[in-house]
């Protein structure tokens, strides 16, 4: 059977009273609409996914253009009913149409395939329903009675309930599957019933019932999976639903997660078993870290990949790097875009690397800033070493040989190398290339006049 997903993404959002539209509001790091797109696309290819953008529709389209998706444009936003028939020549080749809400990202694939293969039984429509704990303000389902027990007589919204169906839970979600032809079919005898001149794809339901077509519903059982926010308390709700959920899934894979409820895990990072994650520790993006691992507290790791047997001290701030196996970094380290941290290595206390590849068993313990450099492996970098990276126009790379020592306090002037083996005296400024295995000096020649500081102090005292 072929599948279009028309996901609803036009709406403005007003009641989280914010300029940013809605459905790029983040949770467990992502917007909500790429957490749709994410799950419709375990169901069917991203190519025939089809996002029915409308306000800010470019900022829309940019945020999730690398999800593979297509777009259908909803200038005028007149409903969901409206948004469909926006769609129509979009999804006019499938079988079979699923729309989604561009709002609710905790809906999960094996829910959707529920409600397929609900609607697969036969239905010209099925929606996908739930009973929270209260309905009020929700549309709710009005069952047939009869044999099938899924088939529905209508969806009655809040304002419209008469006594008797004020007791009914079960509520619309706005998730709907539909066979493509009788969509179509009386797509157009929508009609617009309020102020505000919008068409309602809900009342597609007693549309079809009326013409003899078969109308499901099928419950989903959480309800927090199948609803949406509206407002930023709610939303952020959701973001601790969902990472919670992350650490539980981590945790039964086999990580440690000390005071889960302190830690900040997006829903796309991977973490190996028996790895230990401390309190207060931040895990973004697309980040992923390997096993047997320890992130020790306060530590924010945004999409990097560390390996296994990797040592991060306490607040390290590490971004768009490169960890390898059995390296130790921190306390305090910053690890800059493009940092690659080689086995064994170590950067510790207040190091920051930017576009820096250090070696095998390399060193930079202490103070020191590594910039657009290359350190080989076995080389010890003392504290205080500075590579100056940057003219005031370009950027020049300084390049360290395998075995190297560079001394405390040393500036290297880039572009420079030094060669294998070689030592730079501490304090040394460094602007030429230093041979394999040479000392190299630059520093001023040390001048001592003594007893210069007892002839000042006895001068001082006269003046006084």
């Amino acid at each position: 059977m072929s599948l279009a997903v028309v996901i609803m993404a036009a709406g403005k959002g007003t009641r989280l009273k914010s300029r940013r539209p809605k459905v790029l509001h983040e949770i467990g790091g992502k917007p909500l609409l790429a957490h749709v797109i994410a799950a419709a696309s375990k169901i069917v290819a991203p190519a025939d996914i089809y996002v029915v953008v409308g306000h800010q529709a470019e900022r829309v389209e940019a945020a999730v253009a690398d999800m593979g998706v297509k777009f259908v444009l909803q200038a005028e936003q007149l409903g969901t009913g409206h948004a469909i028939q926006c769609a129509r020549e979009a999804i006019a080749g499938f079988e079979d149409v699923l729309v989604l809400s561009g709002d609710v990202p905790l809906l999960r694939p094996e829910t959707i395939e529920l409600l397929l293969a609900c609607h697969h039984l036969g239905s010209a429509m099925t929606i996908l329903t739930t009973v929270p704990e209260n309905p009020f303000g929700y549309g709710r389902i009005v069952r047939r009675e009869g044999e099938n027990a899924l088939e529905i007589e209508a969806i009655v919204e809040q304002k419209s309930l008469n006594r008797e169906q004020l007791g009914i839970g079960e509520i619309n979600t706005g998730i709907y599957a539909f066979q493509t032809p009788p969509l179509l079919a009386h797509l157009d005898e929508l009609v617009s019933n309020d102020s505000n001149g919008e068409y309602y794809l809900t009342d597609l339901a007693q549309i079809l019932v009326r013409y003899g077509q078969p109308v499901a519903a099928v419950e989903a059982q959480d309800a927090g999976e199948v609803l949406g926010a509206n407002t930023i308390p709610e939303l952020v709700a959701l973001d601790a639903t969902l990472r919670a959920g992350t650490a539980q899934r981590l945790m039964l894979d086999g990580v440690t997660i000390f005071r889960p409820e302190t830690s900040v895990i997006d829903a796309d990072v991977e973490v190996g078993p028996d790895t230990v994650i401390e309190p207060f520790v931040q895990l973004l993006g697309r980040t992923s870290i390997g096993s047997d691992c320890l992130i020790r507290s306060g530590t924010v790791i945004e999409n990097s990949r560390v390996a296994d047997n990797v040592l991060v001290r306490q607040s390290c701030v590490i971004t768009d790097s490169v960890i390898e196996c059995g390296a130790k970094i921190g306390p305090f380290a910053h690890l800059r875009p493009g940092s690659e941290i080689g086995e064994e290595a170590h950067v510790g206390n207040f190091v920051e690397t930017k576009k820096a590849k250090l070696g095998k068993g390399a060193k930079a313990n202490h103070l020191t800033y590594l910039g657009d450099a290359v350190v080989g492996a076995g080389s010890n970098i003392g504290a205080g070493v500075i590579t100056c990276n940057y003219d005031g126009v370009n950027k020049h790379t300084t390049v360290i040989g395998e075995g190297a020592f560079v001394g405390s306090d040393s500036t290297l002037v880039a572009p420079v190398s030094i060669g294998d083996g070689a030592y730079i005296g501490a304090g040394s400024c460094i602007t030429r290339e230093v041979p394999a295995d040479a000392l190299a000096i630059g520093r001023s020649r040390q001048v001592t006049k003594e007893g210069w500081a007892a002839a000042r102090r006895t001068r001082q005292k006269r003046e006084c």
